[in-house]
């Protein structure tokens, strides 16, 4: 299992906004971010996710690129996510399998990307996958859609202060278990892209106080979340 993790470039040379995110990605732990730290057993494949942050208008801050699973999908259906898969053994390890499964998956160019830092590796036991993900900047923002329908069901630029919004943000309770969730316009993220957003914003100081009193059901969330408008496929 690879523990080392932290900022891949100077952070001096980034945004100020994205600065303090870089800076603090050594120091960040599985436990910081509320999820498991992945296990060792060799049966637990590699895999990595792209938090890809970008922010064409810096008045109204940062947004972030999540996708929707098509709910004809065995594993995950209807699930929001970031772009994210395996490590393949012909990619540079999981930075390089992170920009090639957003580009299968929603038409990223890689050219217009700066990979900025790596979080430690997390279990996604569901899955059996030991995960690493890969903050980056989407210094040259591009249309993105889903790729394959069968795959991808929408694909959305989420500004970072809708999700820090305290009334989009909730605990919702699965499998005897609660997470982290938020609820932005036809999506409602939860499970582990939920929990990995929380310690993010924690992380990179964009928190606001909200209510970890607030626990849904998880039917009760979709609900909410399919009723409000679907963001569909977004630049």
């Amino acid at each position: 299992m690879n523990e080392e993790h932290g900022p891949l470039v100077d952070p001096r040379t980034l945004p100020d906004w994205l600065r303090p995110l870089a800076r603090r990605s050594a120091e960040i732990s599985p436990r910081d971010l509320g999820l498991p730290r992945a296990p060792c057993e060799s049966d637990v494949r590699p895999a990595a996710v792209l938090i890809l942050l970008g922010a064409e208008d810096t008045r109204s801050g940062p947004d972030v690129l999540l996708l929707r699973r098509a709910d004809g999908l065995n594993s995950h259906p209807g699930q929001v996510a970031f772009p994210g898969g395996a490590v393949d053994a012909d990619d540079t390890g999981p930075v390089g399998a992170a920009l090639r499964e957003a580009a299968e998956e929603v038409g990223v160019r890689s050219t217009g990307i700066t990979p900025v830092a790596t979080l430690p590796e997390l279990h996604l036991a569901h899955s059996a996958f030991r995960v690493t993900p890969v903050i980056a900047h989407w210094h040259e923002p591009a249309p993105v859609r889903p790729v394959d329908p069968g795959e991808t069901a929408a694909v959305a630029r989420v500004p970072v202060v809708r999700l820090a919004d305290p009334d989009n943000r909730f605990m919702v309770r699965f499998a005897g278990r609660t997470s982290p969730a938020f609820l932005v316009p036809g999506m409602l993220v939860w499970g582990f892209t939920g929990g990995l957003l929380s310690g993010l914003l924690d992380l990179a100081g964009w928190s606001r106080p909200w209510n970890r009193g607030d626990v849904r059901e998880l039917d009760e969330a979709w609900r909410a979340a399919v009723a409000t408008e679907d963001p569909g496929s977004e630049r």
